[in-house]
């Protein structure tokens, strides 16, 4: 929930999911993260970062910029871009990092990213993968490789893992849920595989509103 904003096929007046998953539900977004406890899950993911001075660091679906503007606070000599194709989640990411240099966000997918070959050291994704259909994902994963330089990583926390009954109610709902479905078992790490990355799962926890969020490392290859 650093970013649930991003793509949806089908043929809409939109392409995208909106942060809270509707318009109307944008201003309560910020709280609810807070309200689940995402604060902790995202200084998780920076932690496994590693973020240093001087790293460019881009986060696709940034939503309303929670991720982002949290890096930049952790580690402000970090160049960070926010990538999102919602410009109402944008509007509210660009009035949090007021006053805070080395970061911008953008509008634009994660399937398409308006960035150059290697261009990035890492990549952030946050609670965005399982929104995306199969080819979208595929999509996305080539092009996070694309702008990654080689040996730069790519950072994922998500629904996803080894996800059971026994993880509780949500993970109950989860499991009958198309969305997170394929975010499921060796999901993710098949995917960024078949990519072309080295990738592996770094941690995996119980959720109460998820049921299961685990994080994933994958390396662009040198």
């Amino acid at each position: 929930m650093g970013g649930m904003t991003e793509y949806r096929p089908h043929s809409d007046t939109r392409d995208y999911i909106p942060a809270a998953g509707r318009d109307a539900f944008l201003p309560g977004y910020d709280l609810l993260t807070r309200l689940i406890g995402m604060a902790s899950v995202y200084d998780a993911l920076l932690e496994q970062a590693e973020l240093t001075d001087g790293s460019h660091v881009l986060e696709i679906g940034c939503g309303t910029g929670n991720l982002t503007v949290r890096a930049k606070q952790m580690c402000p000599g970090a160049e960070l871009v926010g990538l999102d194709p919602d410009p109402r989640a944008l509007a509210r990411a660009q009035r949090k990092a007021r006053g805070l240099g080395g970061i911008r966000f953008e509008r634009g997918y994660s399937q398409q990213l308006p960035f150059g070959d290697g261009e990035f050291d890492r990549v952030l994704s946050s609670m965005m993968l399982h929104h995306l259909d199969e080819q979208t994902k595929r999509a996305t994963a080539a092009e996070v490789l694309r702008v990654l330089r080689p040996g730069g990583t790519l950072h994922i926390v998500d629904v996803g893992g080894h996800m059971t009954p026994a993880d509780g109610f949500m993970a109950r709902r989860m499991l009958r849920n198309k969305h997170a479905a394929g975010n499921l078992g060796d999901a993710i790490p098949r995917l960024l595989t078949e990519a072309g990355f080295d990738c592996s799962q770094t941690a995996s926890r119980q959720h109460r509103f998820v049921g299961r969020l685990t994080f994933y490392r994958a390396t662009r290859p040198e």
